[in-house]
């Protein structure tokens, strides 16, 4: 993902716009582009800020997130269920196909480990 231009940089080039000079004359002498002028224009007029907006997808959301109680439910049952048995149990199920490290990174998201015990068996604590 890129990253937006700082904030001291946004303030100069709007600074220029608001100061009467035009949109393409403030990105020329900042070395931005005109489109980027523009925005930041659009931008203060729409939000009163000049702060780049959010990137990327809001939290929370996801293929999985509906099928969250049965995969934890699931795993606490049987502790040493492998992420591809858990991901067939899920296909045939819930008719959802999910990657084996999707469902890894789900799980360690809400709060599963792996660890072995000295016997060498997997398990898998909250």
């Amino acid at each position: 993902m890129g990253k937006g231009y700082s904030a001291d940089l946004r303030a100069r080039v709007y600074g220029e716009i608001a100061s009467g000079r035009s949109r393409r004359a403030a990105a020329r002498r900042f070395g931005v582009s005109a489109s980027t002028s523009v925005r930041l224009a659009q931008r203060m007029a729409e939000t009163g800020t000049l702060a780049p907006s959010r990137q990327g997808r809001p939290p929370g959301g996801g293929k999985l997130a509906a099928y969250a109680e049965a995969l934890i439910g699931w795993v606490e049952a049987d502790g040493d269920i492998t992420m591809p048995e858990l991901a067939a149990k899920l296909a045939a199920e819930c008719g959802v196909t999910a990657h084996p490290a999707s469902l890894s990174r789900f799980l360690i998201k809400a709060g599963f480990t792996l660890k072995k015990n000295t016997a060498g068996k997997r398990s898998r604590p909250r």
